[in-house]
């Protein structure tokens, strides 16, 4: 990526993480993404390719076939995908979201037996927690795990769940208890299980090939060998996954902005008006240089955030921060990069009108922008 500078990371082992992303994402991801979004069609082997090559187990530990890396250097691998097909980048970010409440509250028994697939790409994952009336306001919500005998049967509807009807597992948060958070435990369910029931795909502007639906459960039965971290757990695990969730999707809008940063200064060379290259009037060259600041800074609130947690620090408003400020940035950077391209910049032949409609999804996604303020005034007054 001709604008981006130097990467810093810390290992040779870092180092070669990254090739190996760069690599696959210009052989597997860029010479498919048009055509796989075109059709609307999730790409399944795709993700298997980047699971079998140690990329979807990245944060995780060795011994259950993860890669074992710091999350800086996770997100900077996610970054590249992004760059190139973010549905796929959204796709690696929803399965390690999913796989933290197995990984970081299971047992050992519990780890043994399913992260070990989940980590390699065998199995894909999808995180169930939003409901129709429930959005931002989880602790609300309705779905609910009722005992019976030595498991649970799960009645209820989740809303917006990517890879409904295409994951293998759902980690699904209901409620087993009395009304708030305390009542809310997690659950991890197979995608067979009787009772589980994906809708029909959303109609969404942007990442097309990435299926989001709502899922139904009519008295889904499952084991109480499937809780995970206890009755009454999960809303502290939704938000602890959630704080990582959202350095995953910060660092995807990143790598969308500088792919669009990108082309919109390849474009701005070639283009001659007036006798000269675009690029040379400040109008197009100042929003360019003010582009590239903009990935610049939130690149590094990113790493910020993730060398935080890295090192066993509170970071949950620095997430918020990260969160905000690059999907902000990249709804803004792909919109300009649509306006340097002019007219051609709105029509399908250019990446660059599907970047714009694919930057919205990200303002929204783990929580909109707007909670990302609430979590950052709250973390003020406490500070």
């Amino acid at each position: 990526m001709a604008t981006q500078p130097p990467r810093m990371l810390p290992t040779e082992d870092a180092h070669d993480l990254l090739e190996l992303a760069s690599e696959l994402a210009d052989k597997e991801l860029a010479p498919k993404v048009d055509e796989y979004e075109r059709r609307g069609e999730f790409p399944r082997e795709v993700i298997r390719t980047i699971g079998r090559a140690g990329l979807l187990g990245l944060p995780y530990p060795s011994e259950y076939g993860g890669a074992e890396q710091p999350y800086e250097v996770y997100l900077q691998v996610l970054e590249v995908l992004a760059s190139r097909w973010l549905a796929v980048a959204e796709a690696v970010s929803v399965h390690t979201l999913a796989c933290y409440p197995l990984a970081a509250h299971g047992d050992d028994a519990q780890r043994e037996q399913f992260l070990s697939e989940m980590l390699g790409g065998e199995l894909l994952g999808a995180y169930c927690l939003s409901e129709p009336a429930g959005g931002s306001d989880a602790a609300a919500m309705t779905t609910r795990g009722i005992r019976d005998g030595d498991g649970y049967r799960i009645r209820g509807t989740k809303a917006w769940i990517t890879h409904a009807g295409v994951a293998d597992f759902y980690n699904v948060f209901c409620r087993t208890g009395d009304d708030g958070p305390a009542g809310i435990s997690c659950l991890l369910v197979d995608a067979d299980t009787a009772g589980v029931e994906p809708q029909p795909r959303e109609r969404t502007m942007g990442i097309q090939s990435s299926p989001v639906a709502q899922i139904v459960f009519d008295d889904a039965p499952v084991p109480a060998g499937r809780l995970l971290g206890g009755e009454g757990r999960g809303f502290a695990i939704a938000m602890q996954a959630l704080d990582a969730g959202r350095l995953g999707i910060a660092a995807c809008a990143v790598g969308l902005a500088q792919a669009a940063l990108d082309y919109a200064v390849s474009y701005a060379q070639e283009r001659r008006q007036f006798g000269q290259p675009i690029i040379d009037f400040q109008g197009v060259g100042f929003l360019l240089a003010d582009a590239a600041t903009q990935i610049s800074a939130a690149r590094a609130l990113t790493l910020a955030a993730a060398r935080l947690k890295d090192a066993g620090l509170p970071f949950s408003s620095e997430a918020a921060k990260a969160k905000l400020f690059a999907t902000d940035m990249a709804m803004r950077v792909t919109t300009d990069a649509v306006q340097v391209l002019g007219g051609y910049g709105y029509v399908a032949d250019h990446p660059v009108e599907r970047w714009m409609r694919e930057a919205k999804i990200l303002q929204i996604v783990e929580g909109t922008n707007q909670i990302q303020r609430v979590v950052i005034s709250r973390a003020l007054t406490r500070d």
